[in-house]
């Protein structure tokens, strides 16, 4: 595998990009996984991720979305020194950045069919947004939606993402835990009747014994691992299934 750091242009200015390409024969994946950040940043679990998905055999990448705000690759001591970052988060400004991204994509020849994207905790929220404004391969939520953003218009300047969801373009799959003080049960049921009422095929599954956060092993305080496992299962599954190669 090859990681690198790319710098590409955007409206707002220069963003970066960082990029795994897969080990193959050929040096020419044929699908991509966008991975979106949680609100510290592109930082060690994000890569990691993104280098999971090589090894998949995928082109991954993962852009800098808080490059507006400084870049800050935050820490987890203090989740609330995201607030400001993910604030300055508009829908505009991520169709910016994810134009970008599918432009850097679209240079290895794979077509928006052959990539999915794949987000975590605010990078799920922001993984639902893309849905609606986009058609690509595949969405995947890992806990969306947290702190009201399921039932209120809080995020990105968007209405509620249940009312969101409604219009997904792009076929999305979304994990909770039944144990995530930030998303009730409750909100979770209404957004996968929600999903349902759009024109793409949409999956949501909840995890008993999960919490907020339970797919981190960078957080062993957060991670559930059953639940991790199969959701990652369960991920790989649907990209594989979605993605055109």
């Amino acid at each position: 595998m090859r990681a690198v750091t790319e710098t590409l242009s955007t409206q707002d200015g220069p963003m970066k990009l960082h990029e795994v390409r897969p080990d193959t024969s050929s040096d020419a994946p044929r699908s991509a996984v966008i991975v979106i950040q949680e609100g510290f940043g592109v930082d060690p679990y994000i890569r990691s991720v993104a280098r999971r998905y090589a090894e998949a055999g995928h082109l991954a990448v993962a852009p800098h979305l808080f490059h507006r705000t400084g870049d800050p690759e935050l820490g987890y001591d203090d989740p609330t020194s995201a607030f400001p970052h993910i604030r300055a988060l508009t829908q505009e400004g991520l169709l910016t950045d994810i134009a970008a991204t599918l432009g850097r994509i679209e240079e290895s020849g794979i077509p928006a069919a052959g990539v999915g994207v794949v987000g975590f905790s605010m990078g799920g929220s922001v993984v639902m947004a893309l849905g609606a404004a986009l058609e690509l391969g595949a969405g995947v939520s890992f806990c969306g939606g947290g702190g009201g953003g399921l039932t209120q218009a809080r995020l990105f300047g968007l209405p509620p993402l249940i009312e969101v969801a409604k219009g997904f373009r792009t076929p999305w799959l979304g994990h909770f835990g039944d144990l995530d003080a930030y998303i009730p049960v409750d909100d979770v049921e209404r957004l996968r009747t929600a999903a349902a009422l759009s024109p793409v095929h949409t999956e949501i599954v909840r995890y008993a014994e999960a919490g907020h956060d339970f797919y981190c092993d960078a957080r062993p305080e957060h991670l559930h691992e059953k639940s991790a496992a199969e959701a990652w299962r369960l991920t790989d599954a649907f990209l594989d299934s979605r993605l055109k190669r």
